[in-house]
This record gives structure tokens, sequence and C-alpha cells, in this order.
């Protein structure tokens, strides 16, 4: 996976998954533009790629504005003269179930999330359309925007969100040469910590203990250094064919989500009244409806 003479922006990469993220592509020799709203952190995250003889620079800066995003282009450009990857990574949560959700908390994740991946993609690709050598857009789902979660509407509607932008941004873009592609991360981050089945795994990675085979295998749960690949596999011309697609990494398991798509139908003559689907629905479609929320698997006994 040679990056070399690539230049990648990194959204909200100053730790966690977005600087293993950053790391990773500048390891494979891209030059990268790192994001926080942190000086200090944004700092030491250029100062971890720079003194393992890579190449960063910092932007310092809330993403969701159209101004953030058109620095964080500007930045790149000015920097290397070129951009070659986006990877839309800034995230923030607000849990809490929907009748004490605020407009506030609902607001700050979608900006921050939603509106951030389109305005920062927006300026990429303007600009990789203007360059005219391709590009690759790679944004962050995640589980929660696949199969919805307890007190996360704000971060599910993002999140879901995305990863429709994403597949009509494939669509938009082809033409260019510009792939753009969803991954879906499960890793021991900060928004990780409070999830109670999981409490036992990150306290086990805190303390430096090896995870068991369950949580990197059938929870898919792992370092945000395990995600990275992925990133980086997708930014290469490896990737070149690959764009509208939602893919899932943690731990030891990697896998491609479904489009959504019709699992039963049936026909009509002259369409549908209330009362003929409530015939037909009991034998005909009550057992396909679909789960709600991920579907965790025990851990073994003891």
């Amino acid at each position: 996976m040679n990056l070399q003479g690539k230049v990648a922006i990194v959204t909200g990469s100053g730790r966690g998954l977005g600087l293993a993220y950053a790391q990773d592509l500048a390891a494979h020799g891209a030059k990268v533009v790192i994001n926080d709203v942190d000086e200090a952190t944004a700092a030491s995250a250029v100062e971890s790629i720079t003194s393992a003889g890579g190449e960063a620079v910092a932007l310092v800066g809330a993403v969701g504005s159209t101004e953030t995003a058109n620095a964080l282009v500007a930045k790149a450009v000015d920097t290397w003269g070129r951009l070659d990857i986006l990877v839309t990574n800034a995230g923030v949560l607000r849990d809490t179930v929907l009748w004490k959700m605020s407009d506030e908390d609902f607001d700050l994740v979608i900006n921050v999330h939603l509106r951030g991946t389109f305005t920062c993609v927006r300026a990429a690709a303007t600009h990789m359309r203007e360059q005219g050598e391709g590009g690759r857009i790679i944004t962050i789902g995640s589980p929660t925007g696949q199969f919805g979660n307890f007190g996360q509407t704000n971060y599910a509607a993002a999140k879901a969100g995305i990863v429709g932008m994403t597949r009509t941004w494939a669509l938009e873009l082809a033409r260019a040469g510009i792939t753009a592609n969803s991954v879906i991360p499960v890793a021991a981050t900060s928004m990780t910590e409070s999830v109670p089945f999981l409490k036992e795994y990150t306290d086990a990675l805190a303390a430096g203990d090896p995870l068991p085979p369950f949580a990197r295998k059938e929870l898919g749960f792992g370092t945000p250094q395990d995600v990275a690949g992925l990133v980086t596999f997708l930014a290469s011309d490896e990737a070149a064919e690959i764009t509208g697609q939602a893919i899932g990494i943690g731990g030891d398991r990697l896998a491609l989500y479904s489009h959504p798509t019709m699992i039963v139908t049936e026909i009509a003559d002259n369409g549908w009244t209330a009362e003929s689907i409530a015939a037909v629905w009991a034998d005909k479609f009550a057992a396909d409806q679909q789960s709600v929320g991920e579907k965790i698997p025990a851990p073994p006994s003891a």
C-alpha cells in the first residue's frame, strides 16, 4: 500500500481512531493534515508522525462549518500542492433517551457528525474534481447507524445519514474517479468507555492486557490500530474499484454490510387498504420483521 505523493486530511485526528488512521496513512507514505479542536492535542499528533519520519501539519478547529472545511482543504493544498484523501472522523456524543434529549444535544451531534461530514466532503470533492486525478473519500459510520442503539437518537441519525450520503456521493463522483466508502469501526476509544458490555474489555486494554478471542472475533472489538488498515487500504490504488460500500472492522473481524433491500413483497390489484394490509400481514410479513438494535452474542461461560 504505497501512498507516496498522496496528501490526506483526517478530521478529529488528535487522538483515538482518527490518530490511528493518520499514523497509518503516514506510515504508508501519505502526507497528513491533522485536525483537532485542541491545539496541544493536534501538535502532539503531528509530533507522533514527524518523529517517526512522516510528514504532517495541523489545523485546529471544530468541523461543521463551511469555513473549517475550506480551511482544511486550503491547508493541504497550500502545504503540499494537492489533496487525494479525506477521512471524516471527527465526532462527539451527547447520549440520552429521546424524552430527555435537548435541542442542543441533538443539534451538536448532527452538526459535528452529519454536517461536518457534508461540508468537508463537499470542499474536498470540489478540489479533487478540479485537480482531475481522482481521489478517495472515506467517511466514518457506526454500528449504531446500522442497527440503532438505546439512548443515541442523535448519533444514530447522524451515522445512518453519513452512510446514505456516502452512497449518493459514490454515484455523483464516479465519473471523476473519486471513490466514496464508509468505514464502520468498533474499537476501544473514549466513545466506547461508557458502554457497559464492553467495560471488561476496555479495562483490560487500559491495563495493558490482551483481549480474549471472544472480544476480538465474536464482538469484533479491538484497538484503534486494528481499524486503521482498512482506511489505508481504501485510500490506496488497490481499492480503486471499491465505492459506495459500508465496511465494518474491529478486532479480528472484517465485514461487508448489505445495502437496504426489500425482503418481502406482495402485490394487490388496485392497491392496498389498511384492512387488506392487516389481512395479509400476519401470514406474509410478520415472520420476516426486522429486529431492532445490534444482537450481541453472550460471552462464553467461565
